[in-house]
Order: C-alpha cells, then structure tokens, then sequence
C-alpha cells in the first residue's frame, strides 16, 4: 500500500494565504500563528453556495462523500490553456460507476508560482462537465486553481453551476504523476466551516492491490 498526499502545504508566497505570529515561547511559553485564510487558496472544496447554485456550503456535504473510489485520468497533453475534452477522459476510465471519483492529472501544479498557473489553465470542457453529473461522479478533482477559465467570468460560472448541484469540486492538486495506478482510494477533507463557500482541504490517495 503506497499514500500519497496531493495537497499542497501553504507558504509565504501562497496567495491568499498569511501567517503572522501570535505568540513567542520565549515571551508567552509557548508558539503560534494568526493565520488568515482566502477559502479558496491552495488546495480546496467548492460548496455550491460559491456560484449561487444554491445555499448549500461546505458544510452541507456528507462526510460519507469525502471517501469514494477515484480514477486518474492523463490530461498532460492538453495545451495551456486547452480544454480537457470528455472523449479524452472517458477513453481512460471507461469502469467509472455512480459515486466513483475523478481525478484529472496534468501536472499544472509544477507551475504553481508562476502566473500561467491561474492564467493560461488547461480547462473541463462544458461536454465533461455534463459528463460527470450524467455519470454520477462523486468528486471532480483538478491541478489547477479552478475547473475553468478563471479570467472568463461566463465561462467558469457555467462550469461550475454544472458541476456544482451534484458533484463535488476540489481543485489545487498537486502530485498526481506520482501515482502509479489509475483506480486508487480518495479521501478529500475540508476545513468544517459553517455555510462556507469554499474550504482548503487535505486530500490523500491510497494505492492498493484491492484498488
């Protein structure tokens, strides 16, 4: 059994992230940090709340949703700024069954602090993101920032109010082309925040002989 996480750890240079220090052990005996928190910055859950689907946050999901089965699906060869298309991905997991996960590696985490990261972004396309609520797909997870274009306003609310009654987003992996197999075990956990939009979320996937 190999676990590998794919979350990704916040930093100084992590935008929407800031941590300041509360208290010194030399002055207060002991050590800790204020932090302040944008609800999507790293890696994080969507709630269908953050595109006015409705008034569900993250709150809401069940937690028996935080662990499912998941496919790994190779979108490397999706030019930046491309779309991932559904003929690309369902060529690769063609034994996805209702409430199983998805997990679309294109190794876009390596650009991190770069601005293509949230600039030039390979996308789901509209035919995918049908997809996946057609299918019953439990958790959507991505490399990227988002699921879509995040400088195009029409473009990333309609993916995401597909996407959002039924399917579970998280984005802001990183490491998926250090997993080997296709078929593994998701466990995706956000911050519990009461009505929240959004949340950062831990997210690990276990490698076995049964998956």
């Amino acid at each position: 059994m190999r676990i590998h996480d794919l979350t990704q750890p916040f930093r100084a240079q992590t935008p929407g992230f800031e941590s300041k220090e509360a208290k010194r052990i030399e002055l207060n005996g002991w050590n800790a940090s204020t932090l302040t928190l944008y609800s999507h910055a790293g890696t994080h859950m969507d709630a269908p709340v953050h595109f006015g689907v409705d008034d569900r946050g993250v709150d809401s999901y069940p937690v028996s949703r935080f662990v499912s089965k998941a496919w790994i699906a190779n979108a490397t060869s999706v030019a930046p700024g491309g779309e991932i298309s559904k003929e690309l991905v369902t060529a690769q997991v063609s034994g996805l069954k209702p409430g199983d996960s998805l997990l679309i590696r294109t190794d876009w985490y390596k650009r991190i602090y770069h601005p293509s990261y949230r600039n030039d972004l390979p996308r789901i396309s509209e035919g995918l993101a049908h997809w996946c609520v057609d299918q019953g797909v439990n958790v959507l997870g991505v490399e990227p920032p988002s699921v879509a274009d995040v400088n195009n306003l029409e473009e990333v609310t309609r993916i995401h109010q597909i996407l959002l009654p039924t399917v579970i987003i998280v984005e802001g992996l990183c490491g998926l082309d250090e997993v080997s197999r296709h078929f593994v075990q998701l466990i995706a956990l956000p911050i519990l925040i009461e009505g929240g939009d959004g949340a950062p979320a831990r997210v690990i996937v276990i490698e076995s002989e049964e998956s």
